[in-house]
């Protein structure tokens, strides 16, 4: 097989073919994006449930290693931030049914919160005084000034997309370049519109990216479902520049990921993976647990339930039970395999 690196040069904007997805909850921490960088790859931190001091210092940690990388961001939803009556009234349905869980643990759900923007205002400031080479957004978009602004410091700017109908408006906003994200992909879903449910069609992360790329003139990164060789090829082969990852990842040596996720994924009990806002609110793929089956009408309320779940995670997390904390993966979760971040990324590229 020829390897990828061997094929067309890459996009100078991503200056390679495979992307390391930016996988907030401590993750994509410097030392596993330089490590990223240094088999060839392109890492993104993720700035999702941090503070701005602490995203700051990740971003100066990158900067001292001297790799290139970018920083994702969450985009706040207004609505989700002043929620209708009957949406509080769902949430608070859901703390209720919380409760055995709590129990379980011994730990005290919080109250309802819904004043939380991830210090979204503080992020774009930083940004901006202290400007990346790429920045990505997730859950929205950022209104035009924001998109103009980070571009004239410096940053090439990215949406994350999950159909056609989401790509135009990005485009619409000015970004550089679209993440085409399939709800193959594990973690959170980028989807915006509607439900915010991703869409179950077009039904391959190739097909999505063609269709997209049918739509807008901007380069393209495929995620979802892209797991080995021949899935990197295949969305290449539709249209995309980069091929971004982060199941196949999630295992490696330098992964930030809890050990108790890392075994999880390679354990035979689990068999499935399902999309789920059991956990956050926000519809996300994960590996079916207890938790996953237990609270399978969760309502639409990121990151109200977020918050609300977030004891219990730990509390299961510290207690070494995978049965009741988010276990992320994407379908191809089984190809996740152990070892230094360079085999996978070597992997993919077909060595």
């Amino acid at each position: 097989m020829t390897r990828l690196k061997e094929q067309t040069m890459p996009h100078p904007l991503f200056g390679t073919r495979i992307i390391a997805a930016p996988m907030a909850g401590g993750t994509s921490t410097p030392g596993f994006v330089a490590a990223v960088h240094r088999a060839g790859g392109l890492g993104f931190l993720a700035a999702g449930y941090k503070t701005v001091p602490a995203m700051s210092e990740e971003m100066r940690a990158a900067r001292e290693a001297g790799i290139r990388f970018g920083m994702n961001v969450f985009v706040p939803d207004p609505a989700q931030l002043h929620p209708s009556p009957e949406d509080v009234d769902r949430l608070e349905q859901y703390r209720l049914s919380l409760r055995g869980d709590a129990d379980r643990y011994g730990v005290s759900l919080p109250l309802l919160r819904l004043d939380d923007d991830d210090h979204w205002q503080g992020k774009i400031d930083e940004l901006l005084l202290h400007p990346v080479e790429l920045v990505t957004f997730t859950f929205g978009l950022p209104e035009s000034a924001v998109v103009a602004a980070l571009r004239r410091a410096g940053s090439a700017v990215l949406a994350t997309v999950t159909s056609r109908a989401e790509a135009e408006l990005a485009a619409d906003r000015g970004v550089d370049a679209l993440v085409v994200q399939h709800s193959s992909a594990g973690a959170h879903s980028g989807a915006f519109l509607a439900d915010r449910r991703p869409a179950g069609t077009p039904p391959s992360t190739a097909e999505l990216v063609r269709e997209v790329g049918a739509a807008v003139g901007l380069p393209l990164i495929a995620a979802g479902a892209v797991s080995d060789a021949a899935a990197v090829t295949s969305v290449l082969a539709a249209g995309a520049e980069a091929a971004q990852v982060g199941t196949v990842l999630l295992r490696t040596d330098e992964s930030g990921a809890r050990q108790l996720h890392k075994d999880a994924l390679g354990a035979a009990r689990f068999t499935e993976t399902r999309l789920t806002r059991a956990f956050t609110g926000r519809y996300a793929r994960a590996l079916v647990n207890d938790f996953v089956r237990d609270h399978g009408d969760a309502p639409d309320g990121y990151p109200a339930i977020h918050h609300l779940t977030a004891p219990i995670r730990a509390a299961a997390a510290a207690a070494g039970d995978p049965e009741r904390v988010n276990l992320w993966a994407g379908t191809g979760w089984r190809t996740a395999r152990t070892g230094p971040v360079a085999d996978a990324i070597s992997g993919l590229l077909g060595g």
